[in-house]
């Protein structure tokens, strides 16, 4: 007779593990930060670093009061909640603004609720709608852009770009029916957040996540056709008053929350069914709120609220277990 030695599942193994998925979605965001550096200057830099220090040292302070190693803290959980929190900002934010809104989300976001995995609202979001609600002029201006421009001496840096003299733009968000050129929304020469800088960026980003199997294509599909959908029938219905679908994906954070906020592994549903759902929920929420709210963006708010959906999503649109008995029956009686 053969000897078995049985092991214990599962068997197989991804390799992937936290800190890795974590530092791949930063890898992913990294290009359109960098963008977002390149067209806003020292005062993009000034709020990444900001977000990034004030999450780091929180999550330490966290770690330590728990009595958990503080090295967790370099697992990239805290270091890409900073960096979503930062793109979801204008670059004229203060530093001690920013610094205060990645607290927030470290702290109460992340760690009141037990910490990484247990969180049931997107951290980020939270401290981007806490933001809002307590700076809502030092977050709705907007700067201009001002990229370095190339010369027969090499580049000259204006001083907006150097965090002197910022002059403030409106955002396409601000008047949705205003035309825009596509090329203009593609690439992100407009004023805005830094998550606004280029939805081609992002979405070459996002698509990176789906290559990689980081996230499924279920939520960023949804959550645009929850956009699109509405706001083509609107535009068709009335143009004068709805903008078209086109504005309202390229414009503002859509490509950002459908890629990287939407799609976060903890607060999102778990069976493709759910997440569907999820991102139709969050894409019809935003584009109710942009065309029918008192804030420009809806976002953030949007996320939140389907975040508090997430349980009762996952509770009626969970798979069914293999070999159940609901499914025995529903074969046995075709």
């Amino acid at each position: 007779m053969a000897a078995y030695n049985p092991v214990a599942a599962p068997h197989t193994h991804s390799g992937l593990s936290t800190t890795n998925i974590m530092y791949l979605v930063i890898l992913a965001l990294s290009p359109a930060a960098l963008h977002g550096v390149w067209l806003f200057g020292l005062p993009a830099v000034t709020v990444l670093v900001s977000c990034c220090i004030s999450a780091w040292l929180s999550e330490v302070v966290c770690l330590q009061l728990q009595g958990k190693n503080w090295l967790s803290s370099v697992d990239g959980s805290s270091l890409l909640t900073a960096l979503l929190l930062a793109m979801s900002l204008p670059a004229s934010t203060p530093w001690w603004i920013a610094s205060f809104g990645c607290a927030f989300a470290i702290i109460i976001g992340k760690h009141l609720y037990g910490g990484l995995g247990h969180n049931p609202f997107n951290p980020a979001m939270l401290g981007r709608v806490m933001l809002l609600i307590c700076f809502p002029i030092e977050l709705t201006n907007w700067q201009a852009t001002s990229s370095p421009s190339l010369g027969a001496e090499g580049l000259a840096f204006s001083q907006q770009w150097m965090g002197i003299d910022g002059v403030s733009a409106a955002t396409p968000l601000a008047d949705l029916n205003q035309v825009q050129a596509w090329n203009e929304l593609l690439i992100g020469t407009h004023a805005g957040s830094l998550g606004e800088t280029s939805a081609l960026l992002i979405a070459l980003g996002g698509l990176f996540l789906i290559w990689r199997g980081i996230i499924r294509p279920y939520i960023p599909c949804s959550l645009l056709l929850g956009i699109a959908i509405p706001a083509s029938i609107a535009h068709l219905i009335n143009p004068q008053d709805f903008a078209s679908a086109l504005s309202h994906l390229m414009s503002g954070g859509a490509m950002l929350a459908a890629f990287f906020i939407a799609t976060d592994l903890v607060t999102s549903p778990t069976s493709p069914r759910g997440q569907l759902l999820f991102g139709a929920g969050c894409g019809l929420l935003i584009w109710l709120i942009r065309s029918f709210g008192s804030y420009p963006e809806g976002v953030a708010f949007a996320v939140l609220i389907m975040n508090a959906g997430t349980p009762v999503i996952d509770h009626y649109l969970r798979p069914k277990i293999f070999g159940s008995q609901s499914l025995f029956k529903r074969s046995k009686g075709a």
